[in-house]
């Protein structure tokens, strides 16, 4: 029988974690508006930005999304300009990713975003790098890598 303490809301690991996400994702809200994106299709756009063209697969890895997640919404940003799909020349059971003129020009849009957010969290460098080395490092463990 678990120490009455144990079920304390206060207690929980998993609230505050859950708390922050969804008012990360509130706060980002505005910014993102400006750029017509969603918190998820921006997380897509930054891997694009980053790797140019990925599989639909490793896209998927990357971000922890299925295919019934990923697909509409890499339908919604093929339809807004931002990427184009294509089966994979080698491999045609491969679906790729890869980023439009578009899409790169709204990097230049997206760049004050981290920062924006950034004033909102009231984190120092360091206190935001040790948050997000202490989350990896749980992430890893969870997702067992």
């Amino acid at each position: 029988m678990p120490c009455k303490d144990e079920l304390k809301l206060e207690n929980q690991l998993c609230f505050p974690l859950y708390a922050c996400a969804k008012e990360i994702t509130r706060r980002a809200k505005p910014f993102l508006d400006e750029l017509d994106l969603t918190y998820t299709q921006y997380l897509a756009m930054l891997v694009l930005w980053e790797y140019g063209t990925v599989s639909s697969k490793q896209m998927g890895q990357l971000l922890y999304l299925d295919s019934g997640t990923l697909t509409p919404l890499l339908k919604k940003l093929e339809q807004k300009g931002y990427l184009r799909r294509a089966r994979d020349a080698q491999d045609t059971r491969n679906l790729l990713v890869e980023l439009t003129p578009a899409g790169q020009a709204l990097q230049q849009r997206a760049a004050a975003v981290p920062a924006r957010m950034m004033c909102c969290m009231q984190l120092s460098c360091e206190e935001a790098a040790n948050l997000r080395a202490t989350l990896n490092k749980l992430l890893g463990c969870l997702s067992g890598q």
